[in-house]
């Protein structure tokens, strides 16, 4: 992981390999941006015009490497894009700073150190910034072999180390506001992190056992009650649905609880991650090349593990529950076939129609087991459909609610985090089409609409007058493309932020 220090020092005394300034795009062309003040008089006033010359923009993400002039103690400036500039007495929003300084991190993988000297006017962009560089510097490294190259920072395939230490100017080490952005950012990039090293953990490895040794080791470290139910346990506990969807493979499925508990705490979180640590589509399988990214498939379980024990390491005045469902969906002679009925741990039986509609079967047993706790709100996260990737690409993630005020609030807290979403509805009249002759509900219906067919699904499994939100993260959750901004190639911790803050929310008493 890589380290971050609040430094007093200025932008022309500190020694590091890189000098991280920023540029805005302006009408006339770029525009040295607040912070890098010392960097410019060190270029005689004439920064801006040596990266127009270069031709640097100050577009969002575009990165310049220039050499230092003699006077500075850093060899390099990097100048990155911020995009347009503000309007008058407007600040640089925190999302532009944290796109900023993840293009930044990203551009000096291999590098010791850098000092990143962006525009800061108050805490929560020094938290931006911060966020930004930790994730941005974020590389998958467990299974490139050789042996490293320690002279070179690179691993054995070549690839560079990613950037060791960030030093973040124009904070203030000693003011409280300051240590606690730094703390929070340093404390909810690392989960983050943790979450997408899961996701990026190959199927064969991470496997529903596996996952759940990984929860249950985080929960010893930072104070988080884990329970673990095994194939038995759900057996004997009557979880059909996350049963049925495992029993194709030889590794059984888990249904883990992770508790985190506040002594001051006035309300409770239940969240609800989907966690198949591999989807083949069972024997509706899924066609040929679409099978390659699918370990991606436990993304919302990954991020709902995230997310509470960042909370518990924040130390939320409230209490969150997150509940696990993992299991794997494989084709096999003891696999669930279409046309099966399996009997839910609510007791509904549901028809079977197509087995690669897996993820709400496990989570509809998960959130009957959380609804019998009586929580004050369930948020379900998963990688549902891909309708919902038609509906709003690779980058935004729905949100789904019984109650169209929560999921407004979902919709703001992720704007203000920086996650992108869309508020999407419940139309009753698409419940029609899962009526079975044969069960209480099929796990299909209408094809038109599937990611809100879905949604209408779970909603069936959310125990009387309990606020419930779902969160389809199948666009964001896994970045095929090449990175951008602080987004790595493959997993991204989709949501996590979301869940966070809106813990945070419901810690103030801000959301009723």
């Amino acid at each position: 992981m890589t380290a971050l220090t609040l430094s007093t020092a200025g932008a022309a005394t500190l020694r590091a390999d890189a000098l991280v300034v920023g540029v805005a795009k302006g009408a006339k062309g770029p525009v040295v941006a607040p912070g890098a003040e010392a960097v410019d008089k060190a270029f005689d006033g004439k920064l801006a015009s040596v990266l127009d010359t270069l031709g640097a923009t100050g577009a969002e993400g575009e990165v310049t490497k220039l050499p230092a002039p003699s006077s500075l103690k850093a060899p390099v400036i990097l100048a990155v894009g911020l995009g347009p500039v503000p309007e008058k007495d407007e600040a640089y929003a925190a999302e532009s700073l944290r796109r900023a300084a993840g293009s930044a991190a990203r551009a000096l993988a291999g590098s010791k150190k850098a000092a990143f000297a962006l525009p800061v006017e108050a805490s929560e962009d020094a938290e931006a910034i911060a966020e930004g560089a930790l994730l941005g510097a974020y590389a998958f490294t467990a299974y490139q072999g050789g042996e490293k190259d320690a002279k070179n920072a690179k691993n054995g395939n070549g690839a560079k180390q990613p950037l060791a230490e960030v030093a973040l100017l124009g904070a203030k080490p000693r003011d409280k506001a300051y240590k606690a952005a730094a703390e929070r950012a340093i404390a909810l990039t690392e989960e983050i992190n943790r979450a997408r090293d899961l996701i990026n953990t190959p199927p064969n490895d991470l496997t529903p056992e596996a996952f759940a040794a990984v929860a249950t080791a985080a929960g010893k470290e930072h104070g988080v009650k884990v329970q673990v139910l095994d194939e038995k346990a759900l057996v004997k506990g009557g979880f059909g649905g996350i049963l049925g969807v495992g029993q194709g493979s030889q590794n059984p499925p888990r249904l883990v609880k992770l508790s985190y508990t506040h002594s001051k705490a006035a309300k409770t979180l239940a969240l609800v991650g989907k966690g198949i640590t591999y989807d083949s589509g069972g024997i509706s399988l899924k066609p040929a090349g679409h099978n390659e990214t699918m370990k991606c498939d436990m993304s919302g379980a990954a991020a709902v593990f995230a997310a509470v024990v960042a909370a518990a390491r924040l130390g939320l005045a409230v209490n969150v529950t997150g509940w696990l469902a993992l299991a794997e969906n494989m084709p096999s002679g003891s696999a669930t076939r279409p046309g099966d009925v399996l009997r839910m741990y609510s007791g509904k039986t549901v028809e079977v129609l197509n087995t690669d509609a897996e993820g709400r079967l496990v989570l509809g047993d998960a959130l009957t087991r959380a609804s019998e706790e009586n929580p004050d709100a369930i948020i379900d996260v998963a990688t549902l459909t891909g309708a919902m990737v038609m509906a709003l690409g690779n980058r935004t993630f729905g949100i789904m609610s019984n109650d169209d005020a929560f999921r407004t609030s979902i919709h703001e807290i992720a704007e203000e985090v920086g996650e992108q979403s869309w508020p999407m509805p419940l139309p009753s009249e698409l419940r029609k089409g899962m009526d079975s002759p044969t069960a209480d509900i099929a796990n299909m219906g209408e094809r038109m609409g599937g990611g809100l067919v879905a949604g209408l699904f779970l909603k069936e499994f959310v125990g009387e007058g309990i606020t419930w939100a779902h969160l389809d993260i199948a666009g964001p959750a896994f970045h095929e493309g090449a990175p951008f901004g602080y987004t790595p190639k493959g997993g991204t911790g989709s949501a996590v932020r979301t869940l966070v803050k809106l813990a945070e929310r419901t810690a103030d008493g801000d959301l009723g």
